[in-house]
């Protein structure tokens, strides 16, 4: 992927090669790829997936998800919430357009 003029290496399933690629304009791209129009809900994703990649070298599952956005957005929250944002499984879609490696875990628990 060509981003600003920054030639962005990608895998065959369409995540960063490497996650320091990623910034605001790479996930913009990215989720225009998939046609996903990014909301602030997205981006509360993003940026706690981010975070818990950075910080722990985790990609959380969809139920840790629901649990930890439902304490960020202050209510309770369901996977249907999580899969509204992210329609092709919050924690892989969600989680290549944060620009985290891909997660080999199967399903979203």
């Amino acid at each position: 992927m060509n981003i600003n003029g920054k030639e962005i290496e990608t895998t065959a399933n369409g995540y960063l090669v490497d996650h320091n690629d990623w910034d605001e304009d790479v996930a913009k791209a990215l989720a225009e790829a998939e046609d996903i129009e990014l909301t602030d809900k997205h981006w509360d994703l993003i940026k706690y997936l981010r975070s818990e990649y950075v910080s722990n070298g985790n990609n959380p599952n969809t139920r840790t998800m629901i649990k930890e956005l439902g304490k960020i957005w202050g209510t309770k929250i369901g996977s249907k919430d999580l899969y509204a944002l992210f329609p092709k499984d919050p924690s892989k879609q969600g989680g290549r357009i944060s620009g985290l490696p891909e997660s080999k875990r199967k399903g979203g628990y």
